[in-house]
């Protein structure tokens, strides 16, 4: 572990969670799955599919079940190795619950209040549930139960990361030192334009699937806004939601030779498109194959979710003994079906 001087107490441990709450789309890969996959080689990395969470937004019980799998489908698809990662479903590790609530007893209800995600989600129509208000709490949980440092996340959740601070800080303060303090990092250039320029969100109905292919990833990738300058004309493609997002797939040569096509004139954002569409394909090609293989052994992606959490329960559990003893609560309570064997 390492305190928060950053002096090294043994592995790092990277933690982060997405929720299920619909297809994942190319703002997710290029902001987060693909820094995730790569973290897997760089120290100990826990990885869960947040359906608590999930259920603020997905009231279908089939629902948040399908889109559940469906996460889990596209990252072992993309790479993530269950042999490298903890890989595993929240709701395996009912003790996060538990954690919760012990933080909510030494957080001030102010903080909470101060939650801008919150603002946010209620003014975009999500309903105001005591669990989307909770949300940071939780949060803070699935961070600190496995005492993790480093959370990889975007620049719109590093609010939630102080706020962890802040909890992590206050429960310490009150019963005795027992969580590391962590610490976010962020993938440079993660930001992904949408196809109407805005932020890539699944919310804003703006997004490209990662595992969309064919008719549909066409007529996505056709949809794509640009401006009304005509052919023959330069255009200038430091504003172009095309060219930023054919950034992400391309090398620097290939970005400078399609900038000097875009500044000659004579060139038609409909070419620009057609560019973007075959670098999609190149990229993502191989992983579709790889997914619909996933596809058809259900019983194995079952099987990595069922590891994971057995091996993430055990680490949730010894830090709640910590905490238990740490606040007279007592020790963890015998599991199901074991007796407690009298003198």
């Amino acid at each position: 572990m390492a305190d928060d001087s950053g002096k090294q107490k043994g592995p790092m441990r990277f933690l982060s969670g997405v929720q299920p709450s619909g297809r994942l789309h190319l703002g997710n890969y290029f902001g987060a799955l693909r820094q995730h996959i790569s973290l897997q080689d760089e120290g100990e990395a826990f990885y869960f599919i947040a359906n608590y969470h999930a259920m603020t937004t997905v009231n279908d019980r089939e629902l948040l079940e399908r889109q559940t799998l469906d996460v889990a489908l596209d990252y072992l698809a993309l790479g993530l190795d269950p042999q490298k990662a903890v890989f595993f479903r929240q709701s395996d590790v009912p003790e996060v619950a538990e954690l919760a609530w012990v933080l909510s007893t030494v957080t001030a209800k102010g903080l909470l209040d101060r939650a801008t995600s919150y603002k946010d989600k209620v003014q975009r129509g999500i309903s105001a549930s005591v669990g989307l208000y909770y949300y940071p709490m939780l949060m803070a949980a699935d961070i600190l139960i496995y005492r993790s440092n480093i959370v990889p996340v975007g620049e719109d959740q590093i609010q939630h990361i102080e706020m962890t601070r802040d909890m992590a800080q206050f429960f310490n303060n009150t019963y005795g030192e027992v969580f590391p303090l962590p610490k976010p990092r962020l993938d440079i250039g993660a930001k992904v334009p949408g196809i109407d320029g805005q932020k890539m969100s699944k919310s804003y109905d703006n997004a490209i699937d990662i595992f969309q292919e064919g008719k549909a990833l066409k007529k996505r990738v056709m949809s794509i806004v640009t401006d009304s300058t005509p052919l023959e004309e330069p255009k200038d493609p430091d504003v172009c939601n095309v060219f930023a997002i054919y950034k992400l797939f391309s090398t620097e040569p290939e970005q400078e030779e399609l900038a000097a096509k875009y500044c000659a004139g004579n060139f038609g954002y409909g070419t620009a498109k057609q560019l973007l569409l075959e670098k999609i394909d190149e990229m993502f090609g191989p992983y579709r194959e790889e997914r619909r293989r996933l596809e058809n052994d259900p019983a194995y992606v079952e099987s990595v979710l069922a590891e994971g959490g057995a091996c993430a329960r055990a680490e949730a559990q010894a830090t709640m003994k910590l905490v238990r003893e740490a606040s007279g609560l007592g020790k963890m309570p015998v599991p199901a079906g074991k007796m407690i064997s009298t003198p």
